[in-house]
């Protein structure tokens, strides 16, 4: 392959609407007809059940673009994950032999909007919005980021200020707590689901204050914005990592069981043939020694997964928060 130079900076969302046509299947927006579906957009089939959309029956519909636009769930400074990203788009361009570009994402619904218009053609969807991609946008999830034996996840942690006078979750009543976003998983739909369970019930026993994002979340606690926060384990570690907040000044009052992490995604359809290159560059990505396995302590590889399964226990607890995969539902978030 030629070797063409990088861009080493992200892509922005107004660059990227004007610099790729959507495609003709998205942009058109029409409702297939009657068809298997399930809670898919719909725009959408699921012929074989798996509660994915279908790649068109019609080879004209088919993507194969030269150039591919890769996201990563929306974080607090999008400039220094695309550094972090760029060894392993190296090697995606490598293996699919097409430039690819990375898209500096602002919010979870302007990715899903993104790879719904047809914009966006690999993503990494964080857990709770995983299913809104999926039913609107025609998200396909293959990979999570993993060990070698195959292990994964993260799980919801609630952490308060060490010099608070929150000793266990009986002691948030009355407080004033740091959730993320609407669509969130751990920072808010996990919480009103599972905290229930532990006689803790948010809105009612305290006040839900929405912070944007985990990062804010976990900063908004140490600077005693908040009396305590549900965030992510992996957000957390990454930010401990950095040195973005000081571990002592924090105290862990409750730990949930694992959670899948972020989804790898591509778009439902891309023509078969770029989608086995696609797989083969997540699957064949060496993590040791990059910015990216740095970043991403404990990973190992990307492993192989499927949304029917894996993402179950995600939609149990959404559907316990009367969430519906709608545009209307996304931009809530």
């Amino acid at each position: 392959m030629t070797t063409k130079p990088h861009r080493r900076f992200p892509l922005t969302a107004t660059a990227l609407a004007t610099s790729l046509l959507p495609l003709a299947l998205l942009v058109s927006a029409q409702a297939q007809a009657d068809c298997p579906r399930g809670d898919l957009d719909a725009i959408f089939c699921d012929e074989n059940g798996d509660m994915v959309a279908d790649r068109p029956a019609d080879e004209s519909e088919w993507a194969n673009p030269d150039t591919l636009i890769f996201a990563y769930t929306p974080v607090e400074d999008p400039a220094i994950y695309a550094d972090i990203w760029q060894p392993f788009i190296d090697h995606l361009e490598e293996v699919t032999e097409r430039d690819v570009r990375f898209f500096a994402v602002q919010s979870n619904s302007a990715q899903v909007e993104a790879m719904r218009s047809g914009r966006l053609h690999i993503a990494g969807f964080s857990t709770g919005p995983t299913p809104f991609a999926v039913n609107l946008a025609g998200a396909v999830p293959f990979a999570l980021m993993g060990s070698d034996d195959g292990q994964f996840g993260y799980t919801l942690q609630v952490f308060t200020h060490a010099d608070s006078d929150i000793e266990e979750m009986d002691d948030l009543r009355g407080k004033r707590v740091a959730h993320t976003s609407p669509t969130s998983n751990s920072g808010n739909l996990a919480p009103r689901a599972l905290f229930p369970r532990l006689g803790i019930i948010p809105e009612e026993d305290y006040e839900v204050v929405y912070s944007g994002s985990h990062d804010q979340s976990m900063l908004g606690v140490v600077a005693r914005d908040y009396d305590a926060a549900p965030v992510a384990s992996e957000v957390i570690e990454r930010m401990a990592a950095r040195g973005l907040y000081d571990e002592e000044e924090v105290r862990l009052i409750y730990e949930s069981d694992r959670f899948p992490t972020t989804s790898y995604n591509y778009a439902h359809n891309l023509h078969p043939d770029l989608v086995e290159k696609i797989e083969e560059a997540f699957f064949t990505f060496d993590f040791t020694g990059t910015e990216l396995g740095e970043e991403f302590e404990g990973v190992e590889k990307f492993i192989p997964i499927n949304y029917q399964e894996h993402w179950e226990v995600i939609r149990t607890i959404q559907a316990a928060n009367n969430v519906s995969y709608t545009r209307e539902g996304l931009e809530q978030e």
